[in-house]
């Protein structure tokens, strides 16, 4: 198959690692995957498994991008690509066009997020084959505007076996040494984009009663403030250090290789206020450490029902999760032992990857 991956999101995060995990995938499974990028996206260079020419830069800067569109759509005919996918909702109706004046291609895209779609959307992308949620709760949002039978959930997929070779004691050892953190004391940390949303507010409150309790304990925040002066970064910072914990704290940016820091810690929070899916907790859950996690749609399903789970917005029930956990070894190593089964049994790269092709093939069968 010759596939189409189109995302014009600017900065690198949970949906962009899909986008590329997929096309990697594909591209070892032998189909010819290209990619659609906007000409500024810092993550291209993560795509330089693809072959010369299969990248393709253009500028999607809102859902009404006509030009765009038809520049996708001369790509599309000129490489023959029989299948259009879309993972940013921006792209959603330019690539609905560029379908449509291609002629010979399908359409389908994937909903990385909760958040509803406007409802215009509903007669705009009337032509595409599918809609992808990447849990079941981005699939009921889906069906409250599309078609259920145009609706599937393929849950996110990650590479199991980097995980299994990865953690490693040298790691924890090496990660702790470099950022002066003392062997023996409790590690809790945190990665994702620094944002309201993903609660890292509530994780500096939190700490500030755990550490009443567990006064040895270190966080450590991992993540950049993609806004334009860096101001919840700022904030975050400043109030550690107001509640007198600045010297408890270590802020890094976005790692490239998260596996010295998933050895290192002893426990990983997610506060975020709402989450489609968790590919941090996932990757937590993979690594064999514990989570505490609030109660979002995407940590419930990663989850299950389990006591590590704590209400959105309530930084003193989530700093008794974490006390608990942090005090309690045996809870601990059970908690993270049955998370990471979990993630073996469901949400493997190859599972992901087959349901996605089995799909396309569906919808190229459809077709003819």
């Amino acid at each position: 198959m010759r596939i189409l991956q189109i995302s014009s999101a600017r900065t690198y995060g949970g949906g962009e690692r899909h986008v590329i995990d997929l096309s990697r995938g594909l591209t070892e499974h032998g189909h010819e995957v290209f990619a659609a990028v906007r000409p500024t996206c810092s993550w291209r260079k993560r795509l330089e498994f693809l072959p010369e020419g299969h990248i393709f830069e253009v500028s999607i800067r809102n859902s009404f991008g006509v030009l765009s569109a038809m520049r996708i759509a001369d790509f599309v005919r000129e490489n023959g690509i029989e299948l259009i996918h879309a993972h940013v909702a921006r792209d959603y109706v330019p690539a609905s066009i560029a379908c449509m004046a291609a002629k010979n291609s399908r359409y389908l895209v994937t909903r990385h997020v909760m958040f509803p779609l406007k409802p215009f959307n509903k007669f705009a992308l009337r032509n595409c084959a599918c809609f992808i949620g990447v849990s079941d709760a981005v699939g009921v949002e889906l069906r409250r505007l599309f078609p259920a039978n145009k609706v599937r959930v393929i849950p996110n997929g990650i590479d199991l076996e980097r995980y299994k070779a990865e953690s490693s004691p040298r790691k924890r050892a090496a990660f702790r040494e470099f950022h002066s953190i003392p062997a023996d004391a409790p590690l809790i940390g945190t990665l994702g984009e620094l944002k309201e949303q993903k609660g890292q507010r509530d994780l500096v409150l939190a700490a500030h009663e755990v550490l009443k309790e567990v006064p040895e304990a270190y966080f450590v925040i991992v993540g950049q403030d993609h806004s334009l002066d860096g101001r919840f970064r700022r904030e975050l910072k400043r109030l550690a250090s107001v509640m007198g914990m600045e010297e408890r704290f270590l802020w890094l940016d976005w790692l490239e290789d998260t596996s010295e820091f998933f050895a290192a810690i002893d426990l990983f929070v997610s506060p975020s206020h709402s989450e489609s899916f968790g590919l941090a907790i996932l990757e937590a859950m993979a690594f064999g450490v514990a989570v505490v996690a609030t109660e979002t749609e995407g940590a419930k399903e990663l989850l299950g029902e389990t006591e590590q789970l704590v209400p959105v917005r309530d930084p003193l029930k989530m700093s008794r999760a974490i006390v608990r956990f942090l005090t309690g070894d045996l809870e601990r190593m059970e908690a993270a032992a049955a998370a990471k089964l979990r993630a073996n049994e469901k949400y493997s790269l190859e599972k992901m990857l087959d349901a996605t092709e089995a799909l396309y093939r569906e919808i190229l069968a459809d077709k003819a």
